[in-house]
């Protein structure tokens, strides 16, 4: 079942049991893989589904942080929508997941102890294998923890 499919169930589900937040919430994440979908001119990819998930969330993050303190009806509706789209997102990498995927990456490159000149060849060869798995912000500080 794609990601479309799974968002189209939850929204009728929300809508049947008339939870208005969440179908919204579920209607802009199923407009933004339709969107995407159609963008491309055929069916998405586990990946690329997921991706759009990712960015969704990023983008509601960033709304929340730029959102002042006083407008708690929209910090709240944020909230809910990240929420609700955290269901529909990937299982991300936890510190020591990617910090063994760090390991990985230094062994084959021959490093012992990283240092700041090697950050840049490391993170060239680490990301692509943690794209869409981990938190580019996590990776960056559990490499900057590797190099002290």
């Amino acid at each position: 079942m794609s990601k479309i499919d799974e968002v189209r169930t939850a929204m009728m589900e929300a809508m049947k049991a008339k939870d208005k937040a969440r179908k919204d919430s579920l209607s802009m994440l199923l407009s933004a893989l339709k969107n995407k979908a159609i963008d491309k001119r055929e069916d998405l990819t586990e990946e690329e589904e997921n991706q759009v998930v990712l960015k969704e969330i990023k983008q509601t993050k960033e709304s929340l942080d730029m959102t002042p303190e006083d407008r708690t009806d929209l910090i709240e509706e944020c909230k809910l929508r990240i929420q609700v789209y955290e269901e529909f997102a990937p299982k991300m990498m936890d510190e020591s997941e990617i910090e063994a995927e760090i390991k990985s990456v230094l062994s084959e490159m021959g490093i012992d102890t990283p240092t700041a000149k090697d950050k840049g060849k490391i993170m060239k060869e680490l990301m692509p294998r943690v794209k869409g798995k981990a938190d580019g912000k996590l990776v960056n500080e559990v490499l900057a923890k590797l190099m002290q």
